[in-house]
């Protein structure tokens, strides 16, 4: 899904605030509509599966040496489960904290952002400390490739600082940063909505192309003389659009419209994504490819080819009774969702394997039976986690009703 000098994407997001808000008037410039028939006003269980489904892809791309992400969707399309992820972290903002302002009020909104903003920088905090200290500690015993820690990380403590205040991003850990970023962010784009629906996102599609004319147009990193991996000025209008997509979603009080002609089209952006982006070489196939010169759309700035995949991608799901319903009544489509829920714990921890099952395949080599024990292992763990996350809070509310 990424680069190794890339993080993956994740958008951790809060969880959406689904409790008294149609009792709640709406600010003028975003007025509900109401919920068409057939649709239920319940919580909708695709955003938390294909969140699910972005973490655990995420999780089994970040380790090159495995083989099952030759099967993610980076493989089948230009864009990853970052993109994904991304998306749905603006959606997921909207229905927390875009009700929120109504719910709680300006002063209270705010520091409930500001809390989501803390806790996303403490797992940011001990992602970086568990990772130097591990690749520090396991260099005692076994060589480990220079591409596992960049070498201003490698002695003493100088990067701290530097670190801790995103002057530098190390690589597989620079999503947390920019989704502190975007969320930060939020109550201007916010108030923006509040003046015009479109103009917020008017000028957030303005940013993003004048990014994609000067990629130059960045924050600095330490780390990396081209700056912060996810472009934080691009990547805003994706969250953008996730943003103005559930606000949509709630003012409509329906799903998307399905129409056919621009579900067709979508269809056949995403066979065209598919044949150009297969690696092709790699399963010893014929090379299907329409534009074989063609290089792959840059992921730092969100090229324009990569942001209308993973817009098809949302459309076709977002517009689709059926994958309403398969995610809220099947049992896959449950267990995903469990794991979207609880998206900065699972992101968290699947981070952390990805790097030690990175240290054992350098250290014990690739073979099937590793490959196996890893794979299996790692989701087994995400899997058991999401599942006594969710019984947890089952639990503390149950004990709040009770109270």
């Amino acid at each position: 899904m990424i680069r190794i000098k890339g993080a993956s994407f994740l958008t951790m997001t809060a969880q959406p605030d689904t409790q008294g808000a149609e009792q709640t008037p709406a600010a003028p410039a975003i007025k509900p509509a109401r919920p068409a028939s057939g649709i239920s006003a319940g919580r909708d269980h695709r955003i938390d599966a294909m969140r699910g489904v972005a973490l655990l892809m995420m999780f089994v791309d970040h380790i090159p040496q495995s083989l099952l992400n030759r099967f993610t969707m980076r493989n089948i399309g230009f864009a990853d489960a970052a993109e994904v992820f991304v998306l749905l972290a603006g959606y997921a903002s909207w229905l927390a904290y875009g009700r929120g302002f109504r719910k709680y009020g300006t002063v209270g909104c705010l520091k409930r952002i500001f809390r989501r903003c803390v806790q996303l920088y403490i797992g940011q905090t001990l992602m970086v400390v568990v990772s130097v200290l591990s690749i520090r500690m396991w260099r005692h015993y076994t060589p480990v490739p220079v591409d596992f820690l960049e070498p201003e990380l490698a002695h003493g403590l100088n990067w701290v600082w530097r670190v801790m205040m995103f002057d530098a991003l190390p690589s597989n850990l620079n999503i947390l940063p920019l989704y502190i970023v975007l969320l930060g962010g939020f109550p201007v784009f916010y108030l923006l909505m509040r003046v015009h629906r479109s103009l917020a996102l008017l000028l957030s599609g303005a940013l993003w192309m004048l990014v994609n004319l000067d990629p130059g147009l960045n924050f600095p990193n330490w780390l990396d003389p081209d700056g912060w991996y996810f472009n934080p000025f691009a990547w805003q209008f994706l969250f953008a659009l996730g943003v103005s997509a559930s606000a949509e979603t709630e003012r409509r009080g329906a799903d998307f419209p399905r129409l056919d002609l621009l579900a067709g089209c979508c269809i056949l952006y995403l066979v065209f994504s598919a044949l150009q982006a297969f690696p092709w070489a790699q399963w010893h196939l014929p090379d299907l490819r329409p534009f074989g010169s063609m290089i792959m759309p840059e992921k730092s700035w969100l090229s324009p080819f990569r942001l209308l995949d993973v817009m098809a991608i949302f459309y076709l799901v977002q517009s689709s009774p059926r994958a309403r319903k398969w995610a809220a009544d099947s049992t896959t489509g449950q267990l995903l969702a469990r794991v979207g829920r609880h998206s900065l714990e699972i992101f968290v921890v699947g981070t952390l394997l990805d790097l030690y099952a990175r240290l054992i395949f350098n250290t014990f080599g690739d073979g099937w039976l590793l490959q196996v024990v890893v794979n299996v292992t790692g989701l087994s763990i995400l899997f058991a986690l999401a599942a006594w996350l969710d019984n947890y809070r089952k639990a503390k509310k149950l004990a709040a009703a009770k109270a």
